[in-house]
């Protein structure tokens, strides 16, 4: 089930938590090393573990320290948030030039991913079971004029911070495939869908089933991006590696697939799924953060670009250019 980009380059991008950290700079040095490496995107969490630290502000720190790399931070909507949300991405997408997008984890509802401004495209029938299902309509329907407002730079006056346009149309969405609801809202409104697989044929089919789901909305599969989400743990080198885990992994873990072992197994890794159109590219989240992100972008990166399967410079400037992705067209007309 593999397309024609996804035997191209690999996309790679990685998770900057830090639960330790105390002030924006640790998250600084991190984008800038991943920056290095060429990777397409780094994710921050808004999670109470940071307290005092808010996930748009340290990435609208990180953006003024960078100049490409792509920033997806999580963010919850709320029927009460919709426009504070909406805005303070679209502000975080215009001062770093097209590089936001927005991250919708496992939490996430299919009314939440409805207010994110993707509006049906296909069947008519409910993402889930919501009993506000009209309520979430109406709040979608908003939210992609918003969007397309800020598109065109038209006025919007009653939008907080003076609904700022984004600068390649809507920022990238990306959506964690956990259960049957996420995987409907990834295929029906995601750039880029987050799947758990310890597993290449695992991977094969969550990627093969979303592609079916998507042109069942009416979308073209090659207009999303299908990650695998690995936790990576390159602290012991590859004699880490167990015997019958193909290089240390991945292996299924409470938190999620876990790959242990060293940078020349993991690009070996990445290569073999990349090679077979298992998925388009891999999310990973370090073990331990700054330790294991220099040798992901030292070791592993450096390998794949050796193999001509990442690139070793940004061709573009937006987050979109990163994903091949094309500018979405107006959902409101």
């Amino acid at each position: 089930m593999s397309s024609s980009h996804g035997r191209g380059l690999v996309h790679l991008a990685a998770a900057l938590d830090q639960p330790s950290a105390s002030d924006a700079r640790p998250y600084v040095e991190a984008a800038r090393l991943a920056e290095r490496g060429g990777l397409d995107f780094v994710t921050l969490g808004d999670t109470p573990a940071r307290p005092g630290l808010d996930v748009l502000a340290v990435l609208s720190r990180v953006a003024s320290a960078t100049g490409r790399i792509g920033l997806v931070p999580t963010v919850t909507a709320t029927h009460s948030a919709l426009f504070d949300g909406q805005a303070a991405v679209a502000t975080l997408d215009r001062v770093s030039r097209g590089r936001a997008g927005r991250r919708i984890d496992s939490s996430a509802t299919g009314a939440e991913a409805r207010l994110l401004g993707r509006r049906r495209t296909g069947p008519v029938d409910a993402l889930r079971g919501d009993t506000d299902e009209g309520d979430t309509d109406e709040l979608a329907d908003m939210a992609a004029k918003l969007w397309d407002e800020r598109a065109d730079g038209t006025e919007t006056p009653d939008l907080p911070n003076g609904g700022p346009p984004p600068t390649h149309g809507h920022p990238v969405l990306m959506v964690d495939v956990t259960d049957e609801p996420s995987r409907r809202s990834a295929a029906r409104y995601a750039d880029v869908a987050l799947v758990r697989a310890a597993s290449a044929a695992q991977a094969a089919a969550e990627r093969a089933q979303l592609h079916v789901m998507a042109a069942e909305f009416g979308r073209r599969p090659d207009e999303l991006r299908v990650l695998a989400g690995l936790l990576v743990d390159l602290g012991d080198g590859e004699h880490a590696a167990a015997p019958g885990h193909g290089g240390g992994g991945p292996r299924q873990t409470a938190q999620g697939p876990l790959y242990r072992g060293g940078p020349v197994d993991l690009a070996a890794l990445i290569a073999t799924w990349h090679g077979e159109g298992v998925v388009d590219g891999f999310h990973l989240t370090p073990a331990e953060p700054l330790r294991d992100l220099e040798r992901l972008v030292n070791g592993t990166v450096a390998l794949l670009q050796h193999r001509a399967l990442f690139r070793t410079f940004y061709p573009g400037s937006t987050l979109r250019e990163h994903l091949d992705l094309a500018v979405p067209a107006h959902r409101c007309g």
